[in-house]
C-alpha cells in the first residue's frame, strides 16, 4: 500500500532514515565534536551560552571575527529531536581565516517541543542576533545563515518569518534542507514530532514566501536519497523569481553526514561559495 507518492511504508522510512543509509555516520559526528573542542580551546575569545530567549535550550556560541565583520549563523540538524551546537563549533576556525564572524545555535527538541515552538526559537534567535550585531561587534548589515537537515528547514523558515525586516539577512544556504513536512508526517519520525497535517503544512517553507530577497544555495550530496534530492529540487522551484537569486549545489561523493563537514574546510567547493555569500560577494 502506497502512503506518499510511489513509496510504501517501508519505503518512504528509508528514504528518511539517514542513520541507516550512512553505517559510518557515528564517526562523523565524533569527528564534529572532537574538532569543535579543539576549535573552542583555541578560541578564547568565544562568547559561549549566550542566551538569546528564556527557554533552557535557547543559547548560542559565538566567535568574533575582527570588528566589524559579517556574521554567519549555522542551525545544526538532528530531526528536530537530537544533536547540539557543542557539535558544531568547528567551522569557526574556517570562518574566521574568511574575516566572518560565527554563532551556532541550539533550540528545544522534540518531543518535548512541537515544531512550532522550534520555528519560533530559531526565529527568535536570528532576532537576537540582528538586535544585538553591535554588542557583538559585528555588521547588523551582514548576517548570513545555513543550517543542515533539519537545520536547513529551519533556515528557510527563519527567512518566512514575516517578522524578519527588509534587508536583515545577507543570504542563506540550506544544506540537505527539508522544505516539505507532509513526507516527515507520514514516516516514522512523526512518532516523536507529532504533526498533524494542518501543521506540516504550516512549517513547510515550500508552502511559504521569503520575508527577505537574498540570494539564496541550496546544497544537497550527491549520495543521498532520492527524496532529499526532490526536496532541494522542488524547493528550488517554489522560491525561484522570490529570492534575490536562486542556486543549487549537489555535491558529489558526499552523503547526509559528510558533506556538513565542508563547512570546516576552507578549501571545500561548498565552504568557499558559503564564505563568498556571507562576505556578500556572491549572487546567489
Amino acid at each position: 500500500m502506497t502512503v506518499y507518492h510511489a513509496f510504501d511504508q517501508a519505503a518512504l522510512d528509508a528514504q528518511y532514515n539517514c542513520r541507516a543509509m550512512v553505517p559510518e555516520h557515528p564517526r562523523h559526528i565524533e569527528g564534529w565534536a572532537h574538532d569543535s573542542e579543539a576549535v573552542r580551546t583555541a578560541h578564547p575569545d568565544a562568547r559561549l551560552d549566550l542566551a538569546y530567549g528564556s527557554g533552557e535550550r535557547e543559547r548560542l556560541d559565538f566567535f568574533p571575527a575582527q570588528p566589524g565583520a559579517p556574521l554567519h549563523l549555522f542551525i545544526h540538524g538532528g530531526y528536530w529531536r537530537a544533536l547540539d551546537k557543542a557539535n558544531f563549533s568547528y567551522p569557526a576556525a574556517a570562518f574566521a581565516s574568511a574575516g566572518v564572524a560565527y554563532a551556532a545555535i541550539n533550540y528545544p527538541l522534540a518531543p518535548r517541543a512541537s515544531v512550532d515552538v522550534i520555528v519560533a526559537s530559531v526565529r527568535r534567535a536570528l532576532a537576537w542576533l540582528i538586535g544585538h550585531a553591535g554588542e557583538l561587534g559585528v555588521d547588523p548589515a551582514g548576517i548570513s545563515l545555513s543550517g543542515h537537515s533539519a537545520g536547513g528547514h529551519l533556515t528557510a523558515m527563519a527567512l518566512a518569518d514575516p517578522a524578519l525586516p527588509r534587508g536583515a539577512v545577507r543570504g542563506a544556504v540550506p544544506i540537505s534542507g527539508l522544505y516539505d513536512l507532509e513526507p516527515i508526517r507520514l514516516s516514522y519520525l512523526n512518532g516523536e514530532l507529532g504533526l498533524d497535517a494542518a501543521a506540516a503544512r504550516r512549517n513547510s517553507p515550500i508552502h511559504a514566501a521569503p520575508s527577505v530577497r537574498c540570494p539564496v544555495l541550496l546544497a544537497v550530496g550527491g549520495r543521498e536519497s532520492p527524496e532529499f534530492h526532490r526536496q532541494q529540487a522542488s524547493f528550488a522551484d517554489a522560491w525561484r523569481g522570490q529570492c534575490a537569486g536562486m542556486e543549487t549545489m549537489i555535491s558529489a561523493g558526499d552523503d547526509h553526514f559528510s558533506i556538513v563537514g565542508h563547512l570546516g574546510d576552507p578549501g571545500s567547493a561548498l565552504f568557499r561559495a558559503v564564505a563568498r555569500l556571507a562576505r556578500g560577494e556572491a549572487s546567489a
